[in-house]
C-alpha cells in the first residue's frame, strides 16, 4: 500500500509544473522511486494541471502498471534508466520549461559554466544529450550514461531531465537549470558570459563534494 501522502506529493507537483509553464498538453512526467523498489508515476495523456491522488499509477521497474486506471506515460525508460545509473535518486521530473527547452531544440549547451551556484548545485556541466528517437535503446543509454555524472540533464530536441533525493531537490535543479537559460540568453545578449576558470571550478567541485552533493560524495563512480 503506497502512502497516501507520497501519492499528493506526486500530484503536488505535477500540477506545479503546469503552473510554472513548464508543461503543456500532456507535455511532462514525474516519478518517484519508492522504499519496496516500485515507483509512484503520472499518467500518460493527461493534463499536469488536472492530476490528483486517482490520478497516479503504481508500477514495477519494467514498467509494468500495479496499482492505476490510466496507462503509463512512454517515456518511462528515461526514468528507469536514471534510477538505474543512481542508486541515489529517489525522484526524477522531466519538463519543457520554455528558455532552456529553446536551447535544447537548437542543439545549443547550456555553457559555459558561469555562475559560481550552478557548479554548486548542479556541477561543472549541464550536459547536452544529443538527440535519438523517442522511446528509443540509444536515448535510454545516453541519458544513463550522463546520469551517472551530473543531475540534470538537457535532452536535445526535447526539455529537461533533473533527478534527486526527493520531489523537492529535483524541482529545485529543474528550477534552476531553467533560471540560468534566462540568464545566458541574455548574457549572450550582453557580449557573452564570462566562464569560471578552471581554479575556480575546481574549488567549487570541492565545495559541492563537502556539501554531500553529486555522485562523487556518494561514492559512486563518475
Amino acid at each position: 500500500m503506497v502512502d497516501r501522502k507520497r501519492l499528493a506529493e506526486v500530484a503536488r507537483y505535477a500540477r506545479e509544473l503546469h503552473a510554472r509553464g513548464w508543461v503543456a498538453n500532456h507535455d511532462g512526467n514525474v516519478s518517484v522511486r519508492d522504499d519496496d523498489g516500485r515507483f509512484v508515476a503520472t499518467p500518460t495523456a493527461w493534463s499536469k494541471r488536472l492530476v490528483e491522488i486517482d490520478d497516479l499509477l503504481v508500477v514495477d521497474r519494467g514498467g509494468k502498471v500495479l496499482r492505476g486506471r490510466h496507462r503509463l506515460f512512454g517515456e518511462w525508460p528515461l526514468h528507469r534508466a536514471v534510477y538505474d545509473a543512481r542508486p541515489d535518486a529517489r525522484a526524477v521530473l522531466h519538463a519543457h520549461p520554455p528558455t532552456a527547452s529553446g536551447f535544447a531544440l537548437a542543439g545549443v549547451e547550456l555553457a559555459p559554466l558561469a555562475a559560481p551556484e550552478i557548479a554548486v548545485s548542479l556541477g561543472d556541466q549541464i550536459p547536452l544529450v544529443p538527440f535519438a528517437m523517442p522511446g528509443s535503446e540509444p536515448l535510454e543509454r545516453a541519458v544513463a550514461a550522463a546520469a551517472e555524472c551530473f543531475d540534470a540533464l538537457l535532452l536535445e530536441r526535447n526539455g529537461v531531465l533533473a533527478l534527486g533525493d526527493d520531489l523537492e531537490q529535483a524541482f529545485l535543479r529543474l528550477e534552476l537549470v531553467e533560471h540560468y537559460a534566462r540568464q545566458l540568453l541574455v548574457a549572450r545578449q550582453l557580449g557573452g558570459p564570462q566562464p569560471l576558470s578552471a581554479e575556480q571550478r575546481g574549488a567549487l567541485q570541492q565545495a559541492r563534494t563537502k556539501a554531500g552533493l553529486g555522485p562523487e560524495a556518494r561514492g559512486l563512480k563518475r
